[in-house]
């Protein structure tokens, strides 16, 4: 008898002392979008401190939670969650774990079956008559600024493409530019001294490459690809270099392929000569270009 008292006694106090959790689903069949609740709520806290996942994180995936309010004094943990499913189907509320003082405890598990309460059928009426209302050009300017500004952002743009494509590249190809450009690499061939320290093959390597360049950007004429035989039979076919030029190519040319084969040998005098004949020959190209423009417009 002594025994059993004593058994009764020791539940007792162990569920006075021990934490009782509870929960509650208001309903097990909501319709889609509908806001349904659970309640938790954990007694005997005793001033112990409580773990659980924070706010709007405690339901899972397909559960949009709406409200999580979380209350709690030195005896009562209370949480409500209001939440709306937007799926057909059965979904699980899982077993929610809360954590006192290191000891886990968990919930029931839950089965929600939504529905869609809405039918083929059925008729949708606006709650409110629809209003005319007179817009002036200041409420329009208002609604559409942002488009009519990003339409004449795009039309800017493509006129600037188009500029740039018609008068940019232009630019860039330009008699002016080529010659400007060659001149300064013909100046960087200069620095080099090649003639100073009778480096001819070197020199009339890159004299040679520079002018090809040239001929190719300035004449329209395929120098870089041709040989110098070639090359001199189609300048004078084309007519669009000038005779002086002409006679400047072809002698820096033919010396410059006798130089690379070690078949004569220059002296600084015909090397300097020849720079300065090339330099004079870029210089008035611009000349033939101008005497060939006319030859086609008349």
């Amino acid at each position: 008898m002594k025994k059993l008292l004593f058994i009764f006694c020791f539940l007792i106090c162990a569920n006075a002392f021990s934490q009782i959790l509870s929960s509650s689903v208001e309903k097990k069949t909501i319709a889609l979008g509908e806001v349904n609740h659970i309640v938790i709520t954990i007694n005997n806290l005793n001033d112990k401190k409580v773990s659980a996942a924070p706010e709007n994180e405690l339901l899972p995936f397909h559960f949009e939670e709406v409200k999580d309010s979380i209350a709690q004094t030195k005896d009562i943990y209370y949480r409500r969650i209001e939440f709306a499913v937007f799926e057909e189907g059965s979904f699980k509320i899982p077993e929610l774990e809360f954590k006192v003082d290191g000891k886990i405890l968990k919930t029931i598990p839950y089965e929600i079956d939504v529905i869609n309460t809405a039918k083929k059928d059925d008729q949708i009426n606006d709650i409110m008559q629809n209003k005319e209302v007179n817009l002036e050009a200041k409420d329009y300017w208002e609604l559409y600024k942002w488009y009519i500004l990003a339409g004449l952002s795009v039309i800017a743009l493509i006129v600037a493409i188009v500029m740039f494509i018609k008068w940019g590249r232009k630019a860039k190809d330009s008699p002016v530019v080529a010659t400007n450009q060659t001149l300064k690499e013909l100046d960087s061939l200069k620095k080099k001294k090649y003639v100073e320290s009778g480096d001819y093959r070197s020199f009339y390597v890159e004299l040679i490459d520079i002018s090809r360049k040239f001929i190719s950007r300035q004449y329209r004429l395929p120098a870089d690809v041709l040989l110098t035989d070639d090359l001199i039979d189609l300048m004078k076919k084309n007519n669009t270099i000038s005779q002086e030029n002409e006679k400047v190519v072809e002698d820096v040319f033919l010396r410059g392929d006798l130089v690379k084969f070690a078949k004569t040998f220059p002296d600084k005098e015909m090397m300097e000569k020849d720079f300065t004949d090339i330099r004079e020959f870029v210089k008035r190209s611009s000349k033939d270009l101008e005497f060939e423009n006319l030859r086609k417009d008349a």
